[in-house]
């Protein structure tokens, strides 16, 4: 805990503004108080977070641009988007390409945005995240500073995704960022947000972001969020987005590894007809651990959700699965589905699921489900008899397992990254361009 003093004392003295220094000071207190949840905590509970309360993380001032240029060039997304890029969590300019933005859309740095518009930025700031949302957040609010601001106008369709690459590479120390994510979306916009989180096998580092999002009436947002960390660093991440009448929230969640990733995802559907839609990926193999809990809150009449996650965890990883659905009392006529679909490819690997309803009315619609296997020894069999080897039958059937989430990917870049990623890295590896 005394190398997160340090830190603060140091990040927050020559702040100016007498608003957001006391939130960062009272978020800070905050994150004293709670400290790094332990075993006890319900939501931790399979998630132990000991290592990372361990190591001393410094916050870095400069970017090492060629390192992260290299990295972006390897295994970046070839994307036609409006791009910010992060390096250990300082805005690189250099490597980013906002392009032509329309008139009716703003996408700029969370360091800018409060520079230039102040007020606005901290109205939108820790609206639906607080420093009371639990310990990471309030790490998070205590040293924001950094993070993107997008605001969509009223009846726009961006045709570009806006694209946020946060970059980890090897430092001398092991670092840490805290970005905050900032979408206001209007009404009847569409838009599409990639987030894609990619690091060195060598760097340490973590990284525990929080992104806020409100959807007005009718405003249309599919999130692609793309986890790939490295072997050696944290990634902990906290999605909130609150939903106006008719508004459409779509995310495409692929967690592709990491040394301990967990991410929180909140929706409050808050508008008779607002619709929500979670497609997800946990693909761990080493000592991975991965971690997913998301709650989705039918606050509204006549609301709908659906979520479908899948696992597929090898060697000695760890998968975690927590998803709930809450019904409230004047919520009638909902549809809520969830559904949980775990492959184990070693019996060393691990997964713990609960996926669980709450409901206080009682017009509705509502189901969820988990399942955990291995690979159906019938299925093995015919393809072997078509003569497919025994490797690549059971990494094509992995791949079928994985493609009912992975194929509702819109962008080639992404769908082609994730395949590609999943392919070989399989104990029984596919040559794609082979098939």
């Amino acid at each position: 805990m005394n190398q997160y003093v340090e830190a603060f004392k140091d990040f927050n003295q020559d702040a100016e503004n007498g608003w957001l220094k006391s939130q960062r000071i009272a978020a800070f207190a905050r994150f004293e108080h709670l400290g790094f949840p332990i075993s006890g905590v319900e939501a931790w509970k399979y998630t132990n977070t000991k290592a990372l309360a361990k190591r001393n993380f410094v916050l870095p001032q400069t970017a090492d641009l060629d390192a992260a240029k290299k990295l972006l060039d390897q295994a970046g997304l070839k994307l036609k988007a409006h791009q910010l890029v992060f390096v250990n969590g300082v805005y690189a300019p250099e490597l980013s390409d906002l392009g032509e933005l329309p008139g009716a859309l703003v996408v700029e740095p969370l360091s800018e945005a409060l520079d230039k518009e102040l007020e606005l930025t901290c109205g939108m700031m820790g609206r639906l995240a607080g420093i009371d949302c639990d310990v990471f957040t309030a790490l998070n609010f205590a040293f924001a500073g950094e993070g993107a601001v997008i605001r969509v106008g009223n009846n726009q369709v961006i045709e570009d995704p806006i694209s946020l690459v946060h970059l980890s590479t090897e430092a001398d120390q092991p670092t840490m960022s805290h970005p905050r994510i900032l979408v206001a979306a209007g009404s009847n916009s569409q838009i599409k947000l990639v987030e894609h989180f990619l690091g060195q096998d060598t760097a340490n580092h973590f990284t525990n972001r929080v992104a806020e999002i409100v959807l007005e009436r009718n405003a249309q947002l599919t999130h692609y969020l793309l986890e790939v960390p490295g072997e050696q660093s944290w990634l902990i991440g906290r999605t909130h987005v609150e939903q106006k009448r008719d508004s459409r929230y779509t995310c495409h969640h692929m967690n592709l590894g990491g040394k301990l990733v967990r991410d929180d995802l909140v929706c409050d559907l808050n508008g008779t007809g607002a619709e929500s839609d979670f497609s997800g990926l946990l693909f761990g193999r080493n000592k991975h651990h991965l971690d997913i809990h998301s709650l989705v809150n039918h606050h509204a009449p006549t609301t709908y959700s659906r979520e479908n996650y899948k696992a597929i965890l090898n060697d000695k990883a760890r998968g975690v699965f927590n998803g709930k659905v809450i019904v409230k009392k004047d919520s009638q006529q909902i549809v809520a589905e969830q559904s949980n679909a775990n492959l184990l490819l070693s019996d060393q690997a691990e997964i713990d699921t609960k996926p669980e309803l709450e409901i206080y009315a009682d017009d509705v619609k509502c189901s969820h489900g988990a399942t955990t296997g291995q690979l159906d020894e019938t299925a093995l069999f015919y393809l072997k008899s078509r003569g497919l080897s025994d490797e690549l039958a059971k990494g094509l059937l992995t791949l079928a397992f994985a493609n009912e989430v992975v194929d509702k990917i819109d962008i080639q870049p992404i769908y082609q990254q994730v395949e590609t990623t999943v392919a070989g890295h399989l104990p029984h590896q596919v040559n794609l361009d082979d098939l």
